[in-house]
């Protein structure tokens, strides 16, 4: 798959491609397999001063983006077609790898970059967007967990990572996390690689680090531990 594209609504345009353009990343974005454009919302405002927000009816404290502001920017993107409008927010679903997979299976997003208290509600009430949410914790705008979704995505596009086969046993993929590495020198400050690892017998490899996978996710994760386990 090539040609991966994201648009995305923002205050702040300059923070784009931020991170996203260095490393696998950025090598994958010089190579047109995936591109992007950052649109400045503030160009749609109606008024002299490019207004975005106002006061929040019915008073309480912040500023509201203005429903028909975004309208306006995201009537300007050309060629939605079947990729999702995604707005990130506190209540939306907790993203995690299966929604990074359905992304990235897909032509691309559009993301919608709240700020302050955040959107008028007519605006999700007519575009019903995806809401989709980092985590429970709380960023200054959108644009962050935007960053973080798209490096996310772009990995899991067919031709950016070399070894396919890596993908499958990375954290989540499988409902556990990932098991422990080791490399070079075998033997350092007196702890030694597991032998196992050096034995060169795959099966027993592979064995082992199920195990340490089952016994990192059982340790460090029940939530996911009781999910994989109602699962067998």
């Amino acid at each position: 798959m090539s040609g991966w594209k994201v648009d995305i609504l923002t205050i702040f345009p300059e923070m784009f491609p931020g991170p996203l353009g260095s490393s696998i990343a950025g090598k994958a974005l010089e190579r047109s397999l995936w591109s992007f454009e950052a649109t400045d919302i503030r160009k749609f405002a109606h008024d002299r001063h490019k207004t975005v927000d106002d006061t929040p009816c019915g008073g309480g404290p912040g500023m509201v983006m203005r429903a028909d502001v975004i309208d306006s920017a995201l009537s300007s993107i050309s060629e939605i077609g079947d990729r999702p409008v995604v707005y990130l927010t506190p209540r939306g679903k907790t993203f995690d790898q299966k929604m990074a997979r359905d992304f990235a299976d897909g032509p691309g997003i559009v993301f919608v970059c709240g700020r302050y208290e955040g959107i008028d509600e007519r605006f999700l009430d007519v575009h019903k967007p995806h809401q989709v949410s980092l985590g429970d914790f709380v960023l200054s705008g959108g644009e962050p967990a935007a960053i973080a979704i798209i490096d996310c995505c772009i990995r899991l596009i067919p031709g950016i990572l070399g070894d396919g086969e890596s993908l499958l046993e990375e954290s989540f993929e499988r409902g556990l996390l990932e098991y422990p590495h080791y490399t070079r020198p075998q033997v350092w400050r007196g702890r030694s690689v597991p032998e196992v690892l050096l034995s060169g017998h795959h099966k027993k490899i592979s064995a082992w680090r199920r195990e340490q996978s089952e016994r990192l996710t059982r340790n460090h994760r029940p939530d996911l531990w009781s999910t994989y386990t109602a699962q067998q």
